[in-house]
């Protein structure tokens, strides 16, 4: 997000959650952290056993179309009532090719008028929010058991995860993760997004955002909720004043619906999996070989 261009700071995505988690671990909800370590397992062994069925998962993913709704608001500091709003509503599909598509089903006028959204908001919404972190991911990140916890009815194992340096141009997510003791997936982070630029008209600030994970098919935790508020300091330049944006926003991504199964046709030898012309098969038919067999969807 970035100000109107009568002030020249430009952010991404600002979405901003207060750091109540400690208190809430202590809520209704949130078990005692318990620091001994793990049994029966090395917290390392752990470790790649997660990032490897997380990668699973990335992988996965792929092959699901689905919902995403953003809203973002701000907010009158002296009303708390909302005084700029902006909405999207998208659907993640597939084009008959079988390529990644976008269509926009709802987005009424945009009132928001002492921030923009960016480019880099939506790519803080595609990359970031829904953070998994696969077996390719580990060499970047330092990954740090802290111990076993009960999330709701889910026996959890928490790590703390930040990046081992920082890449020009790269961002990374810094903060816990809890991972399902039993499905060894992400049930559920908090944290932010890491480098920050702090430098006066140049902002770059992703403050700290909480994201939920469902079980949605049975078998995989996909990322369904984020929630994020708080506050964006714009710093005084060029004659004008620092300013306070108080912002609350959330994500939301439902209907997954897997489109397209991950399973290959082989034929010769050869993969024919995407070739779907009725030429190619009848080529086939006239050669006097029969047709390869779909291979069982996994």
């Amino acid at each position: 997000m970035n100000l109107p261009a009568k002030a020249a700071a430009l952010l991404a995505l600002a979405l901003a959650v207060p750091l109540r988690f400690a208190a809430a671990q202590d809520s209704s909800g949130f078990g005692k952290l318990d620091p001994a370590p793990p049994t029966g397992l090395t917290s390392d062994q752990i470790i790649a056993k997660f990032a490897a069925r997380e990668a699973e998962f990335a992988q996965a993913r792929e092959d699901y179309v689905f919902r995403q709704a953003v809203k973002v608001d701000t907010l009158d500091e002296d009303s708390g009532k909302v005084d700029g709003e902006y909405q999207q509503v998208t659907d993640i599909t597939f084009s008959p090719e079988g390529r990644r598509e976008e269509h926009v089903v709802f987005a009424p006028q945009n009132t928001l008028d002492r921030i923009m959204m960016t480019p880099a908001d939506f790519d803080e919404i595609e990359h970031r929010l829904p953070f998994i972190l696969t077996t390719g991911d580990l060499s970047q990140y330092d990954v740090k058991y802290l111990g076993s916890q009960k999330v709701d009815e889910i026996d959890t194992y928490v790590f703390e995860a930040g990046p081992k340096t920082l890449v020009k141009n790269h961002h990374y997510f810094q903060g816990k993760v809890w991972v399902d003791r039993q499905d060894l997936q992400i049930v559920l982070i908090n944290g932010k997004t890491v480098p920050q630029d702090m430098r006066p008209g140049h902002e770059d600030l992703q403050p700290p955002f909480t994201t939920y994970y469902e079980q949605v098919d049975g078998k995989y935790w996909f990322p369904t909720y984020t929630k994020a508020e708080g506050e964006l300091h714009f710093a005084a330049q060029n004659g004008a004043l620092s300013q306070d944006v108080h912002i609350r926003s959330t994500v939301r991504y439902t209907d997954y619906k897997r489109f397209r199964a991950t399973s290959r046709i082989i034929y010769n030898g050869q993969d024919i999996t995407n070739k779907k012309d009725p030429d190619d098969r009848k080529q086939q038919q006239n050669s006097g070989q029969p047709p390869a067999p779909a291979a069982p969807q996994k």
